[in-house]
């Protein structure tokens, strides 16, 4: 197992709110069709983590249940310290005490996506409180200090089996993602919230890369992708990314990717495995505790 500072890292409370959908009218698409179409924010009822994240009449669509706190800083708060498969309960309304866990952060609306079994869904509300138990950030391994780690719980890090060969680590992911297809969020100035997307204007590369068969929860690995102080281009880098929300139809955008490790060497490889996803190593975890 890799040794990390875990014992070190602080876990303490982020809460949002059940977050209503916002906007309406038409999205334009990249071969310039107006359409109408679910997006960002609600509860999606039919759409969870594990489902394909190709092929949904939406745009940006978001798998469970997306919270936000209208208080900008407390918000920035909550999508930061929000790490992927962090503890969640909901502490109001008719479905309060339950447990669900974190699946990502989505930039520009500023949600964080929190997964729910089925039948809890039906007894959530907009509005509804969801407590979390924020844990991950600064999380370090302390044999390879050129790797950052960020926006995963270490306890869901620790199911990861990734392996460890001549300095380097070895990580499953379901599939590899070249440079020239990262679009909107590149350039940001921090990895530690947020997401940046898939292009998917080219669907033909999509398919020969086998990117149109990504799920929500999908582990993938960013080819020559610097994650450390931002998003952007450096050969020879690697990022590792989970898939947080949907295809959509607007240029430059596509299935999100929240990072969960980055380094700007090359110390970071694939091991391609489809049942590298959130859901996967949940439920191990489950077993385990």
């Amino acid at each position: 197992m890799l040794r990390t500072n875990r014992d070190r890292v602080v876990k303490w409370s982020v809460q949002g709110k059940v977050h209503h959908p916002t906007g309406g009218g038409y999205r334009i698409t990249h071969e310039g069709i107006p359409m109408v179409l679910p997006a960002t924010g609600g509860i999606s009822y039919n759409i969870h983590i594990g489902d394909p994240a190709f092929g949904w009449a939406g745009d940006h669509v978001e798998p469970g249940v997306s919270i936000r706190n209208e208080d900008k800083n407390e918000n920035a708060a909550l999508t930061t310290f929000a790490c992927i498969g962090n503890k969640a309960k909901i502490i109001s309304g008719d479905a309060k005490g339950k447990l669900g866990y974190v699946t990502g952060t989505h930039g520009g609306i500023e949600h964080t996506m929190i997964h729910f079994d089925e039948c809890i869904l039906e007894d959530l509300c907009i509005d509804d409180k969801i407590m979390i138990q924020a844990y991950g950030q600064g999380l370090q391994l302390l044999d390879y200090p050129d790797i950052k780690v960020m926006n995963i719980d270490p306890d869901l890090f620790e199911q990861l089996e990734i392996a460890e060969c001549d300095g380097k680590i070895h990580i499953p992911v379901v599939a590899i993602v070249p440079p020239y297809l990262m679009g909107s969020g590149i350039g940001a100035a921090s990895s530690y919230t947020g997401d940046y997307d898939i292009m998917t204007a080219d669907i033909n590369e999509i398919k020969r890369l086998h990117l149109d068969k990504l799920k929500f929860g999908d582990f993938v690995l960013l080819q020559d992708c610097d994650n450390t102080y931002g998003r952007g281009y450096l050969k020879g880098a690697v990022s590792i990314g989970v898939v947080v929300h949907s295809d959509c139809v607007k240029m430059g955008h596509g299935p999100g990717i929240t990072t969960i490790m980055t380094c700007k060497k090359s110390l970071i490889h694939p091991i391609i495995d489809h049942n590298a996803n959130i859901t996967h190593y949940m439920k191990k975890l489950s077993r385990s505790s």
